[in-house]
């Protein structure tokens, strides 16, 4: 009697694996399965699979990618969030600069960390959202509380919608209209739509003033390019 006690005080974090990428996937479960507690219930590679999912299955943790084809993390985990509030939504990103964190913050996610994180953080992350706490890595706090010392116009980059910035992101690396066309499952004149709007939301004319605007305002890592 006393085992079948202990059995029932024993409760899982069932969670919720969302990236475009097999290989994240595999090694991100892997990691989570070795937690005791821990159990992945399920792998989406789309935010749209992710809320087909998350209609028949609430699950206590969602770890969501940002960038995917298609419908990215933002727009997923806000209709996500629509439907089940309570959901704990944990961002990974490869983004680490202003305004990405805030938005992601803004829309409802319960916690934020870059695919650098370690192990163990991670691990730490889910533990805290999956108990109603929220979770930032130190770094990512810090800069989140300095940024709101600058004054708005500062920051041009707050006036592009979700898609904007993820396109944005893809033209500063480099990635032709025909590449994010199929790496977002968009036509080539809806990319060149959302470039043109995003010219003039920020007063450039072209990719290579849009990429040192980025630059001058922090929104890409240089030492990268």
């Amino acid at each position: 009697m006393l085992f079948t006690s202990n059995l029932r005080q024993i409760r899982l974090i069932n969670i919720l694996l969302v990236d475009d990428h097999e290989l994240v996937r595999t090694g991100i479960s892997k990691i989570l399965s070795e937690v005791k507690g821990f159990n992945v219930i399920e792998e989406c590679e789309t935010g749209e699979e992710a809320i087909k999912f998350c209609r028949k299955i609430e699950p206590d943790v969602i770890l969501m990618d940002m960038d995917m084809p298609g419908m990215g993390g933002l727009e997923a985990t806000k209709k996500i969030l629509r439907f089940t509030p309570d959901a704990k939504v944990i961002v990974l990103t490869v983004h680490t600069e202003e305004p990405f964190p805030t938005k992601v913050m803004q829309i409802g996610a319960a916690g934020y960390l870059t695919k650098g994180t370690a192990p163990n953080e991670m691990v730490n992350a889910i533990k805290a959202v999956n108990s109603g706490q929220r979770y930032l890595p130190a770094k990512i706090a810090q800069q989140m509380a300095l940024s709101h010392f600058k004054p708005a116009e500062e920051t041009p980059f707050n006036s592009l919608s979700d898609r904007e910035l993820q396109i944005m992101l893809m033209i500063t690396r480099g990635e032709k209209v025909p590449d994010i066309s199929v790496h977002l499952h968009l036509s080539t004149k809806t990319i060149n739509s959302y470039r043109y709007r995003m010219f003039e939301k920020l007063d450039v004319s072209n990719d290579v003033e849009l990429t040192h605007l980025a630059i001058r305002h922090g929104m890409i890592n240089t030492e990268k390019l």
